[in-house]
């Protein structure tokens, strides 16, 4: 019992350490458009945010599960979303003579990959994989605010311990230690609205792209459960009053 015992408190004195270089400050709660029961996204914010996607993100991190379709629902026509699919070029194929050929996208085309496999994003990118951004906001906790955190979390690292080469300091990333240079700085992607063009606002807007981007059904789901709620408190009255009829009768 005391050799278990003493093995258990090994086991922990071994862990904790590592738990505890691990963690990092809770970000932020943000006022998110999209945040309760009848949140809707900003139509404008999401369209900024593919901006900032397109011209910054996409260089190093695809989203294989959104197509170009998809961005009708940011409000674009129908021949908006062809325009912004024809800029890309995607790979098909094969043709008659059993050829692969490049094409330019279409509206069902997912958005492709900047990195034909994993190996070679890897190489670029100093060993480190650039996570596929489609269901980022779902796969990290505090989702939106975490994500915003860590675009606007860089700082210079005042510290003892150096930075390895190709690191940086964030302060809302595990560890604090990150691959990733600061992506946004201040003007960097001309807005065609008047809206500011400083990190803050880039991160806002590219954030809320990616929340759409992990829950695009999202306004939809929220309408069916309010009908939903409202349909149950109406049965729970019926039932109350098809119970009190029947009891009454047994008096």
């Amino acid at each position: 019992m005391k050799k278990i015992l003493l093995f258990t408190l090994l086991g922990l004195v071994a862990v904790t350490p590592a738990y505890a270089a691990g963690d990092a400050p809770v970000p932020p709660h943000q006022d998110w458009s999209f945040n309760g029961y009848n949140g809707t996204f900003d139509k404008g914010s999401l369209q900024r945010g593919y901006q900032v996607y397109k011209q910054v993100c996409s260089a190093c991190h695809g989203m294989k599960r959104i197509s170009f379709r998809n961005l009708a629902a940011l409000g674009y026509s129908e021949e908006e979303v062809k325009a912004l699919a024809a800029e890309y070029t995607v790979m098909d194929g094969p043709n008659d003579e059993g050829e692969m050929f490049e094409r330019p996208a279409r509206p069902s085309d997912a958005f492709p990959s900047p990195y034909p496999n994993d190996e070679t994003a890897r190489y670029a990118n100093n060993g480190a994989l650039p996570p596929d951004l489609s269901l980022i906001v779902k796969a990290r906790p505090h989702g939106a605010d975490y994500i915003y955190g860590l675009l606007t979390g860089y700082e210079e690292h005042h510290g003892e311990e150096e930075l390895p080469a190709g690191q940086y300091w964030n302060k809302y990333m595990a560890g604090h230690k990150i691959a990733m240079a600061p992506p946004l700085s201040d003007d960097m992607v001309p807005y065609e609205d008047e809206t500011v063009t400083t990190t803050e606002q880039y991160s806002k807007d590219v954030t809320s792209f990616l929340a759409w981007a992990a829950e695009p059904e999202l306004e939809e789901r929220k309408r069916i459960g309010v009908k939903v709620i409202l349909f149950l408190i109406a049965f729970a009255g019926v039932m109350l009053a098809v119970k009190r009829k029947i009891w009454a009768s047994m008096h």
